[in-house]
């Protein structure tokens, strides 16, 4: 079911809370293995909550939106209290419980939802695949010998499965949306300020680049459900916008007339021929329900090599700030991180104070392209990333392509064209754009800052006229 269907039955009494998460969890326990999907299992916690849920139904009370629907939230940046927090499977904070509780959590559990566990991630998010030394790589549904892309893989598989209806991405480059392609699922990153984040002891922690916490869903109309639960304005985030969307009344907006400006490859990504056929195909639908398609170019003057390594530089004072935050705890965990993100943290710690303003104003460049382009456009589509899933390795240690149609591209992040969105703070949505040897390919949707309901306007209207539920009977038959 999708979770607007659960919840609704759930609501109605025509499904026990407690029914839902027993069928939820022997699910769990019978296709996770072969996917290292979820890896921590609160499982005694939910059956509890669960219970609590059904009692609260039984008297009568008023219930949130998701009441009983069983969820998961990332191991990254993202907590309950008691919890393991490894930050992405580094093995020195396999029993490190910190006693926070992250924003996502607290708001999910305040509509009604249980959280389940957390998913997989890799070391410090920093890289477009799962995969670390702790609990190894994520199995992509689709075929697991593949991986489910990052670093919000854990939660991408588990929807893709059908283990769970809704769960959490986090989206510093291109988080939710990367996953969201390779596992054929719905991926949301909203407008910076919809969803608060809330990051102490430096509460402007979160804006170099934008760093969100989303969703990843089987359909839209979920991720409209869940920003029901999610959006809304937070004292504690000084960027928290108080403003009102009707993220459901979006969802049957029609978008004839819409202005939509498609990028092959935002003027510098090399793009594997594959997914720029799938794609090609797929942002003509857009013209079937009446809108506008223009081939455009951004004007971005800068190589691709250059941006990624300003979005890896731009990323690294919070990685250093939380290395050292955890080192005054105790942990030293220099030996336990991969080579590639020792490498990149070794050059953020010798950063100066002009290197910064340097990079501030390259990605502005960025910033100024985007902004000329949504003056005369509505939406901006891509495809969401420019390769189809890559192998896992055996090591621990799998990464992205080192290039792309013979391009040399960075192993981490080259290859997806996501993180420009969070250079700028737009709303930007990867979804299932079609299949090509057998293989998820995503469609990346960004909008005005702001325009949430644009994105998930166009988003159902493909949707609608395309949908991608039959390709769910893949994962449903892969071998356990």
């Amino acid at each position: 079911m999708t979770a607007t269907e659960l919840a609704r039955r759930i609501r109605e009494r025509d499904l026990s809370p407690v029914e839902v998460m027993d069928d939820t969890l022997a699910r769990i326990e019978a296709r996770n293995p072969s996917l290292t999907a979820i890896v921590h299992e609160a499982f005694d916690e939910a059956r509890e909550a669960a219970r609590a849920a059904e009692r609260r139904l039984s008297a009568g009370e008023d219930v949130g939106p998701l009441h009983g629907v069983p969820t998961a939230i990332k191991d990254l940046f993202d907590f309950k209290p008691g919890w393991p927090a490894t930050f992405g499977g580094i093995r020195a904070l396999r029993d490190y419980r910190p006693p926070w509780t992250c924003a996502w959590a607290e708001r999910m559990e305040r509509a009604g939802a249980i959280i389940v566990g957390k998913t997989n991630s890799p070391v410090m998010g920093l890289r477009g695949v799962t995969d670390n030394y702790l609990f190894g790589p994520t199995r992509n549904p689709f075929d697991t010998t593949r991986n489910s892309g990052g670093s919000s893989g854990g939660s991408a598989a588990s929807v893709a499965d059908g283990l769970l209806t809704i769960a959490e991405g986090t989206d510093g480059g291109g988080s939710i949306r990367i996953p969201a392609a390779w596992c054929g699922v719905y991926g949301y990153k909203q407008s910076w300020g919809r969803v608060p984040a809330i990051i102490r002891p430096n509460a402007f922690g979160a804006t170099n680049p934008f760093l969100f916490e989303g969703l990843i869903t089987r359909t839209v109309a979920d991720a409209a459900l869940g920003m029901v639960a999610l959006a809304g304005y937070d004292p504690r985030d000084p960027f928290s916008l108080d403003e009102h969307v009707d993220y459901a009344a979006a969802l049957g907006r029609d978008i004839a007339g819409m202005r939509i400006a498609y990028s092959p490859a935002l003027d510098v990504f090399p793009v594997d021929r594959r997914v720029a056929a799938v794609v090609a195909d797929a942002v003509r639908v857009f013209e079937q329900a009446g809108a506008r398609v223009e081939e455009v170019e951004l004007g971005i003057q800068r190589d691709q090599r250059e941006l990624s390594d300003l979005w890896t530089r731009l990323i690294m004072p919070i990685n250093v700030a939380t290395i050292e935050s955890l080192r005054n705890e105790g942990f030293d965990l220099r030996e336990d991180l991969p080579p590639e993100y020792r490498e990149r943290l070794d050059a953020g710690y010798g950063l100066t104070v002009l290197d910064v303003a340097r990079d501030q104003a390259m990605r502005t460049e960025v910033f100024d392209a985007l902004q000329g382009l949504f003056a005369h456009y509505d939406l901006l589509v891509s495809p969401t990333v420019a390769c189809l899933p890559v192998e896992n390795a055996s090591d621990g240690n799998t990464t992205g392509p080192h290039a792309v149609e013979g391009v040399e591209v960075d192993e981490l992040i080259g290859w997806c064209l996501t993180y420009f969105a969070n250079f700028t703070g737009q709303p930007a949505a990867s979804i299932p754009a079609g299949m090509a040897d057998g293989l998820p390919v995503g469609m990346q949707i960004m909008g005005r800052s702001g325009a949430d309901a644009d994105v998930l306007a166009a988003s159902a209207a493909f949707e609608r006229l395309r949908p991608w539920t039959d390709s769910y009977a893949i994962p449903a038959a892969r071998p356990l």
